[in-house]
């Protein structure tokens, strides 16, 4: 299971700039909107130290890090809902991705045009969100008619979906997100098939420019107390400091510019965690002489599902999983040991995985 992010923003607020950082990959930057047409696509490895200290203990062929897939979408604008600047090609693209990451411009540079020619990241915040919520508003309210003729015919799915989908229009016709009417699991299962982009989870994305990463300025403060009040994360990284950190080939030499600069980790590696927490998503490993890898699995998934992150078989045929946990292995060393020290389990179809477990899976296909 892959974690998919969509980048979103006005155009020219950094969203191809932090992307090509983020993906060390040549996306288009340009100073003028819609540089970006067709969405540019980067795989990024999850950073986890905790391979490597595996493999210090089960030597193996290679390192398989967990992935994240990260989507640069195109800039939205005013009117996006409406099709202003190629905006239903821009938002179709944005109902595929898992998670949200909405990149707002937080500095002043004359050099770089703004869309709406003043740089305000709240009215910047409020002129997406609201793009949003008024193309989902248009998904719902065609859907009505069609569920309301089941309905009257006695359809016990269709009342019930009629129902969230009303609650859903009122809610949307004030320019709200989906995601902040506290839909339960089942209402949100009636209406999975409409792929409302304001119910996915969202993370902004501050971006400032290097004095901004010493003293915080009022733009990322105000961006973090409305953050907080909506219940969404919020991170800021400088843009351009991050193409510079992932210009460097050498692992040392990034850790040195990021002292020198006064981080502790990457963009990246605050963004990925940030997703990781919005999403309630956790790792485990499988540690042997070919692979040490890392799997992406849900908070909360028992055994069988999270075999089936490898592969449906996995899950289809599950049997028991051997199971250890990281902490097992930095303390004893070597699986012959945790053995020997009772500390490797066998586990059936209802044990709920743990982040850091290292696993090895029995099952009959």
């Amino acid at each position: 299971m892959g974690l998919n992010c969509g980048i979103v923003g006005l155009p020219n607020v950094g969203k191809s700039t932090i992307f090509s950082a983020l993906t060390r990959s040549e996306a288009l930057i340009a100073n003028y909107a819609f540089a970006t047409i067709d969405p540019n696509i980067g795989i990024v490895d999850v950073p986890d130290p905790r391979l490597k200290r595996i493999a210090a203990y089960i030597p193996p062929q290679k390192l398989v890090p967990a992935t994240v897939e990260i989507v640069d979408i195109a800039g939205l604008v005013k009117g996006a809902s409406q099709g202003k600047g190629r905006g239903n090609q821009f938002l179709a693209n944005i109902r595929s991705v898992d998670a949200i990451l909405h990149v707002v411009r937080c500095f002043e540079n004359p050099d770089i045009e703004h869309v709406e020619n003043r740089v305000d990241p709240l009215d910047d915040r409020e002129i997406i969100n609201l793009e949003l919520a008024l193309a989902d508003l248009d998904s719902v309210t065609k859907r009505i008619p069609k569920v309301e003729k089941l309905a009257r015919a006695q359809d016990k799915e269709a009342k019930a979906q009629l129902e969230v989908l009303e609650k859903l229009r009122a809610h949307l016709d004030q320019g709200k997100p989906a995601r902040g009417l506290g839909l339960t699991a089942d209402e949100k299962l009636t209406v999975r098939d409409l792929f409302l982009i304001t119910l996915k989870p969202m993370i902004y994305v501050a971006n400032v420019d290097e004095a901004g990463l010493k003293a915080e300025p009022k733009y990322v403060a105000d961006l973090r107390q409305v953050a907080k009040e909506e219940g969404a994360e919020m991170l800021a990284l400088c843009g351009k400091l991050e193409a510079d950190i992932s210009a460097l080939d050498d692992e040392e030499e990034r850790t040195m510019f990021l002292s020198e600069s006064g981080l502790e980790e990457s963009g990246l590696d605050r963004l990925v965690h940030a997703a990781y927490r919005t999403l309630g998503l956790r790792t485990y490993f499988t540690a042997g002489e070919t692979e040490v890898r890392a799997w992406t699995f849900h908070e909360g998934d028992r055994a069988p599902q999270a075999a089936g992150v490898i592969h449906t078989d996995f899950e289809k045929g599950f049997i028991k999983a051997e199971v250890y946990h990281f902490d097992d292995l930095m303390e004893l060393h070597s699986e012959a040991e945790i053995k020997v020290k009772g500390k490797m389990r066998i586990e059936g179809k209802e044990y709920v995985v743990r982040d850091g477990d290292i696993m090895h899976f029995r099952f009959n296909v």
